[in-house]
Order: C-alpha cells, then structure tokens, then sequence
C-alpha cells in the first residue's frame, strides 16, 4: 500500500526530468498516472517502466502550446484514468540567449507558450474535471528563481512568476470547489534543462544540486495530504548551495 494508493495523477513534462521523475514516484506510490509532454516516444518508455513495476499508466502526447490539443489530451487522460486527483505541471523550458540584449522576441513567444500558456491550457481543462467530482489538487513546479532572482533569463523568470499568479488566483476562484493548488519552487537542479545554459554550470555545483527525484517526492508529499490540507507554497533548495 503507497501513500498514494488509489489516486490518479497527470503529470505533465512525463518524458524527462522532474516530470519523469514524478511520474515513477507516483506510480510506485500506487497511484495510476496518466503521462503528457510532446515527445511519444520517450512517454512511451517511461509507462513501460511504470509497467514493468506493477503500476499502470497511459500516454497522450500533445503540444502543451496548442490549447485544443492540450484540452483533448487532458480530456483523454480523465477518462483512461476514470477520475484526476492530481495534476503535476513540470512542463518548461529555457533557451541559451536568454539575456535581455539577446532575446529574440519569437523565443520570448515560445517561452511564454511552453512555460506559461501550457500551464494555463492544462488548468483550464483539468478544473473543468475537478469541478464536476469534487475537488483536485494542481501542483505548479515553478522555480527558485522567482523567490531569488538570478541570470535564468527574464522570460524563464517572467513565466515562472507568471504560474504562481495562475496557481493563486485558480486556487481563490475554486476552493468552494474542493480545488487546491500548490507551487514549488526547487533551486538547482540536475536536469536535461542545465544543458541549454549559455555557459556550462561547473562539475562540482552540479554535484551538489538536487536530483529530479527530491523534487518528486516533495510532490508526492503535498499529493498524500488530506483534501482539508493545503500547502501554498513549499521552496526545496539543495543544501550546500
């Protein structure tokens, strides 16, 4: 028996990093997780892991920029897992000329679209669910650099920011609905995303960052919480950092 037995998560960015990592936490937790993020293929490696443990998992890729893939998706996922508990959105990105000199303003667009609009697209279809059952939990996997700026671009931060308004202000619109919500916000972390820096982060910082799996179980903490619990916020840092 997991402390999760029985629910069923989406978890969104299911193909590498914190999403994958939580998705593997998830299903050893007990819960049935339903997988989203663009790439098929590499969604369809992490639910035969899933499989092979004993866990159940379904696959729906989909562009989370596009809201009526996004909605379809989502919609899919709701009925192959027969219910949404839980929605983790750990889907984003950064891009390496991310100084405010070199932005480009089409990857300004694209940074919005994955980090911010993708987040709003998932949110808007997953609170239609949760409104008819019940109640739902939202996890928004944000970032540390909104609680202490640093040189992650000022889209990457102006995005990360702009999920803490989103979580908020859906959690005030629907907690008569039995629907909470919860923003993280993890420092350095060991991640595919590290590789997109304009300059390589140093062997012996990366060593003492935190691996997508302490992420994970921060998620399956706030996730195993009775419906009467919420948690805002919760900032999980690496130690020696």
């Amino acid at each position: 028996m997991g402390v999760l037995d029985g629910q069923a998560a989406l978890i969104t960015g299911a193909s590498s990093g914190i999403g994958r990592a939580t998705a593997l936490a998830f299903a050893r937790e007990g819960a049935a997780v339903a997988l989203l993020a663009r790439r098929a293929d590499e969604l369809k490696r992490v639910a035969q892991d899933i499989r092979a443990a004993g866990g159940r998992a379904s696959v729906h890729p989909a562009d989370l920029a596009d809201r009526e893939a996004t909605r379809a998706a989502v919609e899919a996922a709701a009925h192959a897992l027969g219910k949404l508990d839980v929605v983790v959105y750990a889907a984003g990105t950064n891009l390496p000329k991310r100084a405010l000199a070199v932005l480009a303003s089409e990857d300004w667009d694209a940074l919005v679209a994955a980090n911010l609009s993708g987040a709003f697209h998932v949110t808007q279809a997953a609170v239609a669910r949760m409104r008819e059952q019940g109640g739902g939990l939202l996890i928004y996997v944000s970032s540390g650099a909104v609680q202490r700026p640093d040189v992650s671009g000022v889209a990457y931060q102006a995005t990360k920011h702009g999920m803490v308004g989103l979580a908020h202000g859906t959690r005030e619109e629907e907690k008569g609905n039995g629907i909470r919500t919860t923003v993280l916000f993890p420092g350095l972390t060991e991640t595919p995303l590290l590789a997109k820096r304009p300059v390589p982060t140093p062997p012996e910082v990366v060593a003492q960052a935190l691996k997508p799996e302490d992420v994970a179980q921060a998620c399956v903490f706030v996730a195993s919480l009775p419906p009467r619990a919420r948690v805002p916020e919760l900032q999980l840092l690496p130690a020696g950092l």
